[in-house]
């Protein structure tokens, strides 16, 4: 009984984003190379080791949110000197990087790009459902995206942890990177006729799902080598996300046998 509290304990910590306080923490922590989640600054902060920090935000293309100091407060009662900090859970990849990789061990890729995907239960549930199709990797953009926190994690059943996300600055370079190394790109999507089940998904592929108030961005949508819809017969017409990139990914899977 004691060993199974222990392992709940550990993973509880595992669990939590490590937070760090003050400028000068957040600022060692950014030279140490730990993954930042996000940055919550008080409003009208100033002074030159804030000019420190914001020229160190800059080179590193970290952004920054600007907050009443009561959110600060509220969110932890020690001397936070105006800035917060919150260390991701996870290390981020590089797709660039990781794609050759996969290339090299003579797979072919399967990948998933989720464009203003920001609800964290849907990014862990489509997670979850991607690592256990054996889904390469997913590709999320720097900005706009679901954070990588406790409840995605939880809702990923620890999928997170396993499956690389990468996280790009530019979503339609990337997507230009895919295409020059030989992946298709298919958008989920309602703007066309073609059904998901007339893609050809056993060639490299990219599947990409979009906000499910927006879509996929038109950028996107432009570059991209297939459009394709899920075919329905309801009356309402959507699916949530996390369900409909369920749908996609496993009839890749079934074409690839």
């Amino acid at each position: 009984m004691q060993q199974n509290f222990q392992r709940r304990d550990r993973d509880d910590k595992r669990e939590s984003n490590q937070m760090v306080f003050g400028i000068r923490a957040v600022i060692e922590a950014i030279d140490s190379g730990k993954e930042i989640e996000s940055i919550f600054v008080q409003r009208g902060l100033g002074g030159s080791l804030f000019l420190e920090l914001k020229a160190i935000l800059k080179e590193h293309n970290i952004g920054f949110q600007l907050v009443p100091v009561e959110k600060l407060n509220r969110i932890t009662r020690k001397n936070h000197q105006g800035v917060i900090g919150v260390i991701s859970p996870i290390t981020y990849h590089d797709i660039e990087s990781l794609l050759p990789t996969i290339y090299e061990k003579g797979e072919t890729p399967l990948l998933l790009m989720l464009d203003g995907v920001t609800d964290v239960r849907n990014m862990g549930a489509i997670a979850r459902t991607a690592e256990c199709a054996g889904v390469h990797a997913i590709i999320v953009p720097r900005k706009g995206s679901a954070e990588i926190n406790p409840d995605a994690i939880k809702t990923s059943a620890g999928a997170l942890y396993k499956i690389p996300v990468c996280r790009q600055d530019s979503l339609g370079k990337i997507g230009r990177f895919l295409i020059e190394s030989g992946v298709q790109l298919v958008v989920s999507t309602e703007k066309t006729n073609d059904s998901i089940y007339d893609v050809d998904y056993t060639v490299p592929t990219c599947v990409i799902m979009g906000a499910e108030d927006v879509g996929v961005s038109d950028e996107l949508i432009r570059i991209s080598d297939k459009l394709a819809k899920i075919p329905m017969s309801g009356t309402i017409g959507s699916l949530n996300v996390s369900v409909s990139a369920g749908v996609v990914i496993y009839e890749a899977i079934r074409q690839r046998g």
